[in-house]
């Protein structure tokens, strides 16, 4: 059965792009520092919300694909342990600092906290566009 990813899709699509919007220095220069934090926020609620449907998505895949209990009680490291095992994700140590940057989103209103979840997610964007690949490239 194959898995529906129009959710991931979306979601890896707006991540990418509001990454692009914060990324072009000409547009973040015309705004005033609310706006520019405001932009910067929905990076990191993108990111947030990307991150939450990419694991999910690697439990599915597992369930569906290897056993409906293979995914049964497992730590977040082992979950990605497992996708790494069946190609659908490359560095299960990355994945594990995506966890830890997941973890501290509820810490944004620390800059130096917003400013290092801001960071790792543009790593992740690529991640996360690779993992959907993967899942598509597989999506039996």
């Amino acid at each position: 059965m194959a898995l529906v990813l129009s959710s991931l899709q979306k979601a890896v699509s707006a991540l990418a792009s509001v990454l692009a919007k914060s990324d072009d220095v000409e547009f973040m220069n015309h705004l005033d520092d609310v706006a520019r934090t405001a932009i910067r926020a929905g990076v990191i609620l993108h990111f947030e919300f990307t991150y939450e449907l990419c694991w999910k998505f690697i439990k599915r895949w597992l369930e569906t694909n290897i056993s409906p209990a293979a995914a049964d009680g497992v730590t977040r490291r082992e979950l990605f342990r497992l996708g790494a095992e069946n190609r659908l994700l490359d560095d299960v140590e990355q994945w594990m600092r995506y966890y830890e940057a997941r973890n501290l989103t509820s810490h944004i209103y620390q800059p130096e906290i917003a400013e290092r979840v801001y960071n790792t997610a543009h790593d992740f964007a690529r991640d996360a566009a690779r993992l959907l690949a993967a899942l598509e490239a597989r999506n039996d």
